[in-house]
């Protein structure tokens, strides 16, 4: 782990956010040595350029009391750059409404860096509630290792939309139709704007899905709802039975809200599913799960109480793809992909259970997903065989003694650092 050093046509208008003073920003991370985090957790060869940009869909969509209305986007992008400026910051709130800002390791509004190659386009989806820059380590990482990064503030879903001491569940019908639509659309408009669209690959991409994240990423790659009338009513507060089947056949619909999975983008090419919600209430037609060709890397801890880790491996053993796998970190609860709380988190347990893990040192996951994000990237939406080889570790990461002997670490990990995983394979 290092420390500093959708739909074509749509209305993009580009931020022109300016950089706080660096003296207002905190550094969240620890400087940890190399040798204590995974291999693939070190930065990329390129320096991170980040740009901020709306992004509004061409026609209105569904919101279930307002009728039709129009919807847009904040997205956060990273991408390589070769040029230096001042680093920039990021600016967000917690759960209670606190705010505080966080030192980036990237570069605000620099050029795009030229190349022959051109990049893959990576979507990262955060949980309900959160914002664009929860996993900001991931879009700069994959970005310095040559991907252009979009994170979504999915509108209705963010800290800063929803009271989440007393309306806790305001925003979450929108969470619910919207989650996968809006990966979609956001990759859609990243290959489609003027800023990124002869340097992207529109034919290869990845998408990044934490909770209600996963929840959509799963049917963006072709698992479709199955919501019945229990499950309609019961997430949405509907009552009225009519109401209900209406509510119903808006949500069960696949791969960014298409009538069937068959409509898949052929563009994706990997998921990544940290602690996806949905899973538990069993809210996909299995038959699709089943038909689901897409590489799915799940992450889930074992204790998980807000996703289940029960629902996490229902999810995973019905994901047809047989490369797909499933990473279990022992003894985690959900909070497995969030960055460091900020200190502001720190005054409340309110604030602090939306970040912190209480039995592993958050930075060390964060390292873990950088590595296996940039090995499931790299192997399948590059198409680098290499990399296939760090996805292909199995069982334990613990190197307990076997017959008196010690099995050697995971590949990408040192001696004695790799603990509290285990890998599974559909193969």
């Amino acid at each position: 782990m290092k420390t500093l050093s959708p739909l074509f046509g749509a209305t993009i208008i580009a931020s022109t956010a300016l950089n706080a003073p660096a003296f207002a920003a905190q550094n969240i991370y620890k400087p940890f040595p190399s040798d204590v985090m995974p291999e693939l957790s070190e930065n990329g060869q390129y320096k991170v350029g980040v740009k901020t940009i709306e992004a509004t869909y061409p026609d209105k969509v569904t919101d279930f009391l307002k009728g039709k209305v129009e919807r847009s986007l904040t997205l956060e992008v990273w991408y390589p750059t070769a040029e230096t400026t001042t680093l920039a910051t990021y600016s967000d709130e917690t759960r209670s409404g606190k705010t505080f800002e966080i030192q980036a390791n990237a570069y605000r509004d620099v050029a795009i860096a030229e190349s022959e190659t051109k990049y893959p386009v990576v979507v990262i989806s955060h949980g309900y509630t959160g914002y664009r820059t929860l996993m900001h380590y991931l879009g700069e990482h994959l970005a310095s290792h040559g991907y252009v990064v979009a994170a979504i503030d999915h509108t209705d879903s963010t800290n800063k939309e929803v009271n989440f001491a007393e309306s806790p569940y305001s925003g979450f019908p929108s969470t619910l139709l919207n989650r996968s639509r809006d990966q979609v659309f956001t990759l859609n408009t990243i290959v489609e704007h003027d800023f990124f669209k002869t340097l992207v690959d529109k034919d290869n991409a990845g998408v990044i899905g934490y909770s209600m994240g996963g929840y959509g990423a799963v049917s963006t790659v072709g698992g479709c709802y199955a919501f019945n009338d229990t499950t309609a009513a019961t997430f949405t507060g509907t009552q009225d039975p009519a109401a209900v089947a209406l509510v119903k056949k808006a949500l069960n619909t696949c791969a960014g809200g298409k009538p069937n999975a068959e409509e898949v983008l052929p563009s994706w090419k990997a998921a990544l599913a940290l602690a996806p919600w949905g899973g538990q209430h069993q809210l996909y037609d299995v038959e699709s799960l089943n038909s689901i060709d897409v590489p799915v890397l799940y992450v889930a801890g074992d204790n998980d109480d807000i996703s289940g880790y029960q629902g996490i491996r229902w999810l995973f053993d019905n994901t047809g793809s047989k490369q797909s796998k499933l990473l279990t970190v022992k003894n985690a609860r959900h909070n497995v992909a969030p960055h460091p709380a900020p200190k502001e988190a720190y005054e409340s347990e309110f604030d602090l259970g939306s970040y912190i893990e209480p039995a592993w040192e958050v930075q060390k996951l964060n390292a873990i997903n950088e590595h296996f994000a940039l090995a499931l990237m790299n192997c399948h939406v590059k198409g680098l065989p290499e990399y296939c080889d760090f996805l292909a570790v199995s069982g334990s990461s613990d190197q307990a003694p076997v017959d008196g002997q010690v099995p050697a670490p995971w590949k990408g990990f040192d001696n004695r650092w790799a603990m509290g995983l285990v890998m599974e394979s559909k193969q």
